[in-house]
């Protein structure tokens, strides 16, 4: 089986555990799946499989589609709490059945991943502290809009976990699905994560930048995130150091967070966050990222699943939706 196959086995395998005789549960569940997306957290799962020497790409199926029916799962909650009206280029849960059924619609999804991962014991641990660790993000970052405050510091702990996480636990299933030594396990959850911190800033920016139907999804709904991620630059850097807009870089970025006059304050927000340098330097630091992760997979032998990893490594840092 190749990796096109495979990931046509992981819709398949959606599709049929999907198979409920309450109707809302199965429209609702095939509506978004059936939208697609770009499956980066399954393909990392196929990926590492075969890049760590797993011979049978069939075995990991299961396992890559529980993965992405916990992100499909969030997706789902997210446009309940964001009010989002469009995912996926489709009309959301939310906005066609409505908050009380597309939370049960999202606690659906969720279950299900128990049925998928029942037969992998062990893996079940991976599994659960990465969707801790999702819950916890989330809350992270609804606690911060909330409070209307997100610093350097909690931004990146909310990408760390909503997004790093999961990403990491992708490519470490896959790794031990596949029996790979554990120095192979550390490289491919390190490539993992540091892709998923890179996948997160450019969704922030292009949240910021792109309107919904670039997007398929509705546009400005994280901009505190973004705020965040100006923050993360404009403040001492995602990694502790000092960044290149240094002491002038706080100042602008107090300005850039002060009440908008214009009636819109997310267009007054992005047009003062577009005068800077945060949406360059943005990018620059999902570069560097993303340089980490391929840096990662030095220790492998070239083969196919390698070259696609980097593909898909640079996928995640150049795309515009």
């Amino acid at each position: 089986m190749e990796q096109k196959q495979a990931l046509q086995a992981v819709d398949e395998r959606l599709a049929t555990i999907m198979d409920t005789d309450v109707d809302v549960l199965r429209d609702a569940s095939k509506h978004i799946l059936e939208a697609g997306g770009k499956r980066v957290r399954p393909r990392l799962t196929l990926l590492a499989y075969e890049a760590a020497g797993g011979a049978t790409l069939e075995d990991a199926v299961p396992v890559a589609a529980a993965v992405e029916l916990v992100h499909t799962a969030t997706l789902v909650h997210d446009d309940i709490n964001d009010h989002g009206t469009l995912r996926r280029g489709r009309p959301t849960v939310n906005a066609l059945w409505g908050r009380t059924f597309a939370l049960l619609t999202g606690d659906y999804l969720f279950t299900k991943v128990y049925e998928l991962m029942s037969p992998y014991k062990d893996l079940n641990i991976v599994f659960a502290e990465a969707t801790v660790a999702l819950v916890e993000g989330e809350t992270l970052q609804a606690a911060a809009a909330k409070s209307g405050k997100l610093d350097r510091e909690t931004y990146m702990k909310v990408i760390t976990k909503k997004t790093a996480a999961l990403f990491a636990a992708a490519c470490k299933l896959g790794a031990l699905m596949a029996h790979a030594t554990p120095m192979q396990v550390t490289a491919l959850e390190q490539y993992g994560y540091n892709v998923g911190l890179a996948f997160q800033i450019v969704d922030d920016i292009l949240d910021l930048i792109a309107d919904s139907n670039q997007l398929g999804k509705t546009a400005g709904l994280d901009v505190h995130q973004g705020k965040g991620l100006a923050m993360a630059i404009g403040g001492s850097g995602a990694h502790g150091g000092s960044g290149s807009n240094g002491h002038k870089g706080q100042v602008a970025l107090l300005e850039l967070m002060e009440p908008a006059v214009s009636p819109d304050p997310m267009i007054a927000f992005k047009q003062r966050l577009m005068t800077g340098t945060y949406i360059q330097e943005g990018h620059a630091m999902a570069a560097q990222l993303a340089a980490m992760a391929s840096a990662a997979l030095g220790i492998f032998p070239d083969s196919p699943a390698l070259e696609a990893m980097r593909h898909l490594t640079r996928e995640v840092v150049e795309r515009d939706r």
